[in-house]
């Protein structure tokens, strides 16, 4: 980290099988309601947006790591993974999770993603 003044005070990790999103996404059209319009646009764009969907799903899942946990049903739509200018992935919140984020005094999100053949991963550390 750089010299900010920052502190991390939390962190989160999360996996996801590309294919087992999949079939859930097939199986299950309301879950495509976790992601936002931008965040559907953007894996659009990719030959196959699932692997891209299940990095977001990951880092999602990360950022509510850091917040102690899912606790509305509507807290996955409100973890939103943005992109920068210069493409590197963000987090943006909304609604109720925006608030438990304020609570716990989190000032920022430092995020990771990654995604290959079979799996999905996201590391998110929660800055103050």
């Amino acid at each position: 980290m750089t010299d900010t003044g920052a502190v991390p005070v939390a962190v989160g990790t999360d996996l996801v099988e590309i294919e087992r999103l999949r079939a859930a996404l097939d199986r299950t059209p309301g879950l495509h309601g976790a992601f936002t319009s931008d965040e559907l646009d953007y894996a659009r764009t990719a030959s196959d947006p699932v692997p891209r969907l299940a990095a977001r799903w990951a880092a999602k899942e990360a950022v509510l790591k850091c917040l102690g946990g899912i606790v509305g049903r509507d807290d996955l739509a409100e973890v939103e993974v943005v992109r920068g200018s210069d493409g590197a992935p963000g987090i943006r919140l909304h609604g109720s999770v925006a608030r438990r984020a304020a609570e716990r005094r989190i000032a920022g999100w430092l995020i990771s993603l990654s995604h290959e053949r079979s799996v999905a991963a996201a590391t998110v550390l929660a800055i103050r």
